[in-house]
């Protein structure tokens, strides 16, 4: 094997971690995105009328906290207001349906879970805005 491949990427892991942010801030942007342009499938997920302002609050994090995460501006309250919403979907929605259910919505659910969890605890990284605002701060 080539280590000086594998230096490389050692050397610039900041890079992976902006990528990661960058995934996971663009995927819950575009699941915001679809749950507002689609308000019956939001009508379906609550169940009823009744709910339907909890999934319109949903949307509305997903797509404002998700372009927060993608750009790194805010980084940690971005994650942490989607942290509960995630954790209901694990532990409220998708876990009596177990795992390798149809759809893998509990896997995701999970993974994306435990990635808001890395990015509220350790921030957005040095690839982002909020790392230029603290640069030109100093």
């Amino acid at each position: 094997m080539n280590l000086k491949f594998f230096n490389w990427f050692e050397q610039n892991q900041s890079y992976a971690y902006a990528f990661l942010r960058i995934f996971v801030g663009g995927a819950l942007f575009i699941r915001g995105l679809l749950f507002i342009t689609d308000p019956n499938k939001l009508t379906q997920l609550a169940g009823s009328e009744k709910y339907f302002w909890m999934y319109s609050y949903i949307a509305i994090v997903h797509l404002v906290g998700g372009f927060l995460l993608a750009i790194g501006l805010f980084t940690r309250l971005a994650a942490l207001i989607q942290i509960p919403i995630l954790f209901g979907a694990v532990f409220l929605v998708h876990l009596s349906k177990g795992f390798l259910a149809s759809g893998q919505s509990l896997e995701l659910s999970v993974m994306v879970l435990f990635l808001l969890s890395v990015f509220f605890l350790f921030g957005s990284g040095e690839l982002s805005v909020d790392s230029k605002k603290a640069h030109k701060s100093n």
